[in-house]
C-alpha cells in the first residue's frame, strides 16, 4: 500500500496554508480598523477556506479503507465549503441592509434568502452524496454530483450578481445626485467601483467553476485539464478575501475616524439614511481636507 502525501506536497495543503494566512491577516485589519461586521467576512470565510482544506485531505488522502473519522471530515469539508464560498456576497449583504428600505429592501432580502437557501439545499445534497460515495468507495454517482455542483456554483454567480446590481444601483444615484467637487461624491464612486470589481470577479469565479467542474471524473482529484483549470480558479476564490480586506483599508483612507457624516446626497425614498447614516456617506473635517 502506497503511503499518503503529505500534507503540504498536496494543493489542499497550500490552499489551507492561504487560509490560515489570510485568517491572521483578517484579524490584523480589525485590529488596524475600528470595529465592524464587515471585517470579519474576510476572517470567517478564509478561517472556513483553512478548516474545509485540511478536512478535504484527511478524508480523502489518507487511507483507502473507510472509517468514520473520514466520513465526518468529508461531511464537515462540505459544510466548512458552504461556509467559504456564498459567505464572500454577505460583504454586499451587510451594507444594502443598512442602505435599502421599503420595496427595494423586501425585495432585495427575498430574492437573497431564497438564493442562499438553494445554496445550502445543493451543499447539503452533495455532502450526502459524496458521504455515500466514500463509504461505499463506489464512483457511480459523481455525475450527479458534478451536475449538483454547476447549479452551485451558478447560484453563487446569481448571488453576487444580484447584490451587486443593488448596490451599484444605489451608489451610482447617490453619486449623480452629489455635487461633483465635493468629497462626498469621490466617496460613491469608490464604493461603485468596489462593487463592480467585486461583481466582476465573484461572478467569472462562480461561471468558470460551474464550467470546469462538470468534467470532474475522480473524487477530489486533478486529474485532467479542466479539473486542474477548476482547482486554479478555485485558488483565485481562496484568494478572494484580498480584495475584501484592500477594500476594508481603502475604506479608511475615504473615512478618517474623525469625519462628520453628511447624508444629503441620499434619495430618502429609496435608502435608510436617517436610520443608519454611518453607512451612506461622510464629509471629512477642515483638518481631512488640508492634509490629502
Amino acid at each position: 500500500m502506497d503511503r499518503p502525501p503529505v500534507f503540504l506536497e498536496t494543493s489542499w495543503g497550500i490552499l489551507s496554508t492561504i487560509g490560515v494566512f489570510l485568517a491572521i491577516a483578517s484579524v490584523s485589519v480589525i485590529l488596524m480598523t475600528n470595529t465592524c461586521n464587515l471585517n470579519f467576512v474576510p476572517l470567517v470565510v478564509s478561517i472556513a477556506c483553512a478548516l474545509a482544506n485540511g478536512l478535504c485531505y484527511y478524508a480523502y488522502y489518507t487511507g483507502e479503507s473507510p472509517n468514520t473519522g473520514r466520513l465526518v471530515a468529508s461531511i464537515f469539508a462540505d459544510i466548512f465549503w458552504l461556509i467559504q464560498e456564498p459567505g464572500n456576497s454577505f460583504y454586499s449583504y451587510l451594507i444594502l441592509i443598512h442602505i435599502l428600505c421599503r420595496r427595494a429592501r423586501k425585495i432585495f432580502l427575498v430574492v437573497f434568502w431564497a438564493l442562499i437557501v438553494a445554496i445550502v439545499a445543493l451543499r447539503i445534497t452533495i455532502a450526502i452524496g459524496r458521504a455515500i460515495q466514500l463509504e461505499a468507495g463506489d464512483r457511480s454517482n459523481q455525475l450527479v454530483i458534478s451536475r449538483l455542483h454547476i447549479g452551485y456554483f451558478v447560484s453563487i454567480a446569481l448571488l453576487e450578481t444580484w447584490s451587486s446590481f443593488f448596490l451599484i444601483k444605489q451608489m451610482a444615484r447617490a453619486y449623480h445626485r452629489s455635487p461633483r467637487t465635493s468629497s462626498t461624491s469621490s466617496v460613491f464612486l469608490y464604493l461603485m467601483r468596489s462593487a463592480e470589481l467585486r461583481l466582476a470577479a465573484l461572478c467569472c469565479i462562480g461561471i468558470a467553476r460551474a464550467v470546469t467542474y462538470s468534467s470532474q471524473h475522480t473524487r477530489q482529484s486533478a486529474t485532467t485539464v479542466a479539473s486542474q483549470v477548476d482547482r486554479f480558479t478555485y485558488t483565485l476564490e481562496s484568494l478572494f478575501p484580498v480584495i475584501l480586506l484592500l477594500d476594508i483599508l481603502s475604506a479608511k483612507r475615504y473615512r478618517p475616524s474623525n469625519a462628520t457624516l453628511d447624508t444629503s446626497s441620499i434619495d430618502p425614498e429609496n435608502s435608510a439614511a436617517s436610520q443608519h447614516p454611518n453607512w451612506i456617506s461622510w464629509k471629512p473635517s477642515s483638518r481631512d481636507k488640508t492634509s490629502d
